[in-house]
């Protein structure tokens, strides 16, 4: 068994003192059972993973990419069939080819939305990014310049879904209902699959034929369900957070009923071609093992979460979720009231990296938002927030979001290293 003192000389080497580490350690004494807890989660869900690949004959081949048009890529068509198994759903789209998690939300909706058609977006504003997309934010090509109207109803105060606003807005015009799981930079309760779930029901009781779609990114492989599991017509993601493992090196999905996934593989490729075209190149490996490992590194980044909210809570911030609450996704917000706090946690995260932890962080302009923000993640794939990685506006109530980790040892260091700059710069005393 490593000694006491030989761990702790490993941690000083990484300018933790032992005044951080031993604060850090009786935090943990009290969360053994709850990550013992992550742990069965993390299992169930490696075994649906396995029993998907199983089923679907994975097989050495599809390891392999295709070039030019793609046409009769076995992996990349494989893989997709494992995707739709894992989430239960008729089909699924996969692709290289789709950059960001805001690209696969933009290539489902404008796949499945018409001139005259209504969106409704009912857990409130959308993450930033979207903005431009639906035309909140006036911006050359978004929905709105296609004629497609927008709505939006608010999460009631507790964080739960205002039926009865749901109801008011649906009109006769509505095409399709979106649901964001996470929080993004708001400091609201991320959604729980089962409180979506009965979202999804009453969109549907009131009609069936509204495609309801959820922005599933940072919540896959958090519980053992999905939000495809109670009967959203799409559920889309980004392969450079949870589902890709930390291996895929770029790429997202869009798993759901098979009209949805052929409207919007039309969207990503062209009409007519859709999902027979797209070449995987040298992606298929990364995409494969990257979702094998996927389970247990969202475990890791659920326990880093976890971590933070104790450590800063007893601190006095505010945290969201707080130090007791389930999780539904990797990530957590603390609320520090002064920018300060979000520029020195984000340093601390930035120097605890294996890639550029000389690199100190600093708030910009960053496209896409209406405030600096400052983003700190020395990663192995750029931009990657399944890794170890931390962001945040500069803007009041001044708050960071802490993600990732590769492995929960590392997300336990970043949150000491954040630590240690707060401390080190007079903001916290233990």
């Amino acid at each position: 068994m490593l000694l006491e003192n030989e761990l702790y000389e490993s941690y000083k080497t990484l300018g933790i003192s032992k005044e951080i580490l031993d604060f850090s350690n009786e935090v943990l004494k009290e969360l053994k059972e709850r990550f013992e807890k992550i742990d069965e989660v993390a299992e169930y869900n490696q075994m649906k993973v396995i029993y998907a690949m199983q089923k679907n004959q994975v097989s050495e081949m599809h390891l392999e990419g295709s070039t030019g048009y793609g046409y009769t890529d076995p992996g990349r068509d494989t893989l997709e069939a494992v995707f739709a198994d894992v989430f239960h759903t008729e089909d699924a789209l996969v692709r290289a080819q789709i950059a960001c998690g805001t690209h696969a939300l933009t290539i489902a909706l404008f796949g499945n939305l018409r001139p005259g058609d209504e969106m409704i977006s009912i857990s409130g504003k959308p993450y930033d990014t979207l903005e431009g997309v639906i035309g909140i934010r006036e911006t050359k090509g978004s929905l709105a310049e296609y004629g497609v109207s927008y709505k939006q109803v608010d999460l009631l105060k507790n964080g739960s879904f205002d039926f009865e606003g749901i109801k008011a807005a649906i009109t006769d015009k509505t095409k399709l209902v979106e649901i964001q799981r996470s929080k993004g930079y708001l400091p609201r309760p991320t959604l729980s699959v089962q409180a979506i779930g009965e979202a999804v029901k009453f969109v549907k009781s009131i009609r069936k034929d509204i495609i309801v779609m959820v922005d599933n990114c940072y919540g896959e492989f958090v519980d053992v369900v999905e939000p495809s599991d109670f009967g959203a017509d799409m559920v889309v993601g980004s392969l450079i957070k949870n589902p890709g493992g930390g291996l895929a090196p770029l790429g997202g999905y869009i798993a759901g009923t098979k009209e949805c996934v052929e409207n919007a593989s039309y969207w990503l490729m062209t009409p007519g071609l859709g999902k027979e075209v797209g070449a995987s190149l040298g992606v298929n490996r990364s995409f494969y093992q990257g979702l094998f490992l996927a389970p247990t590194v969202t475990a890791g980044a659920v326990k880093g979460a976890i971590f933070a909210a104790n450590v800063y809570e007893r601190l006095g911030f505010k945290v969201v979720p707080d130090s007791k609450e389930p999780r539904h996704d990797i990530i957590q917000a603390v609320e520090f009231g002064f920018p300060e706090g979000v520029i020195e946690f984000c340093k601390g995260i930035q120097a605890a990296a294996p890639v550029d932890s000389h690199v100190v962080p600093e708030p910009w302009a960053m496209p896409g938002y209406d405030a600096d923000v400052i983003m700190a993640a020395g990663a192995f794939i750029s931009g990657a927030s399944i890794e170890l990685s931390a962001d945040g506006p500069i803007k009041p109530p001044y708050a960071v979001y802490f993600q990732g980790g590769l492995t929960w040892y590392h997300a336990k260091l970043g949150i000491m290293k954040s630590l240690q700059y707060l401390k080190d710069g007079g903001y916290v005393t233990l």
